[in-house]
């Protein structure tokens, strides 16, 4: 049985990545229980749909998003993936090229915790330019990203909200 589970799992994560290499984020969104949780460097407590809306975001923004997956290692109830993605940073126009570890715990065949760690400083070299080699380490400059990324994510929401309020 935990076989089989480690089979579907294994096949989640897949289908997952093809997903974000497409810029499907409808299969991403999908791909999680409602009450799942998602945390990473920039995006520290997701909570169930804004796990799907920071995809969508990510997803609509990208206009040269290339996702790659490593091989997907599971278990009956947790899984592990090394991925890398390469983008255009649209704040400032640079390329990035990130290396992320995830690991995921899946409740009734979804995905229920998801965590991508990756090395904030190096994406801030990349992301930011001089401003990221010079202080991309500090605890200052980490905070603005995040407060960024989730400015960003509320303005996405609203924009959504509101024009869907308005094709009714």
């Amino acid at each position: 049985m935990s076989e089989q589970r480690a089979a579907a799992n294994t096949a989640l994560v897949e289908r997952f990545y093809a997903a974000f290499d497409r810029r499907d984020y409808h299969i991403m969104a999908a791909s999680y229980s409602p009450d799942a949780r998602f945390s990473d460097p920039v995006f520290p407590q997701l909570v169930g749909p804004r796990i799907g809306l920071m995809w969508r975001m990510l997803c609509e923004r990208a206009t040269d998003l290339r996702v790659e997956r490593g091989p997907v290692r599971a278990e009956s109830d947790r899984a592990s993936v090394e991925w890398q993605a390469w983008y255009t940073y649209s704040v400032t126009g640079r390329r990035v090229h990130n290396r992320i570890a995830a690991t995921l715990t899946f409740e009734h065949g979804l995905i229920h915790r998801h965590h991508d760690g990756f090395d904030l400083y190096r994406w801030a070299r990349q992301a930011l330019g001089l401003k990221g080699l010079l202080l991309g380490w500090t605890p200052v400059v980490h905070r603005a990203i995040r407060r960024r990324a989730s400015r960003a994510l509320d303005e996405f929401a609203a924009r959504r909200e509101s024009s869907s309020l308005e094709s009714t």
